[in-house]
């Protein structure tokens, strides 16, 4: 039977029985491929010890450092986990794009909380130890702000932002409208 507490340590004596090996040896396994990207050492434990992926997933979530699987009913669950500084941060970003646009609807998809109209998603955000990245959706919609994001670490879908960021609504609107053309263009 499934755990239902997001514990992820409560399927480690089921791990223990099927495969073998204590828990710490998995692990250990995992450290010495630390370096490398989560779909290869999920690989390295399918492929090469015929681990399920449920289980896999399990001991290499675990060995990233997160221990639960604990899910948010809502963006306000998400918000009231992070940091204080992050809280507010992550709330005044989404009143700023609510306030403008009061037709997106606040969700949690992918266990972050995302900003939609209807069906499609406009803005989404999650939470790191030291910052917060914005999801902005949209093809071109981060070239087309490109200029604009000057001193922020820009990766190939998001943009990290200081936990304590001073947010730049006229930023965020310009994201954000260029989606919602997008989608008013069937796309």
């Amino acid at each position: 039977m499934a755990a239902t507490s997001g514990d992820r340590t409560a399927q480690f004596p089921l791990i223990e029985r099927r495969y073998g090996q204590p828990v710490s040896f998995w692990l250990e396994r995992l450290g010495e491929l630390e370096d490398t990207r989560y779909a290869a050492q999920m690989a390295y434990l399918q492929e090469e010890h015929g681990f399920s992926r449920g289980h896999a997933n399990t001991l290499v979530m675990f060995a990233r450092g997160s221990a639960s699987t604990k899910r948010f009913a809502d963006p306000d669950a998400y918000f009231a986990s992070l940091t204080p500084a992050q809280a507010v941060t992550a709330r005044a970003i989404f009143a700023t794009l609510q306030d403008r646009f009061p037709e997106l609807e606040a969700v949690i998809a992918w266990n972050q909380p995302m900003l939609r109209r209807g069906t499609k998603y406009v803005m989404g955000l999650a939470a790191a130890p030291e910052h917060l990245l914005l999801l902005p959706w949209g093809e071109g919609v981060m070239t087309l702000v490109a200029p604009r994001l000057k001193g922020l670490t820009v990766n190939k879908k998001s943009i990290q932002v200081p936990s304590d960021w001073t947010v730049d609504a006229p930023l965020l609107i310009e994201m954000a409208g260029e989606r919602l053309r997008q989608i008013d263009a069937g796309h």
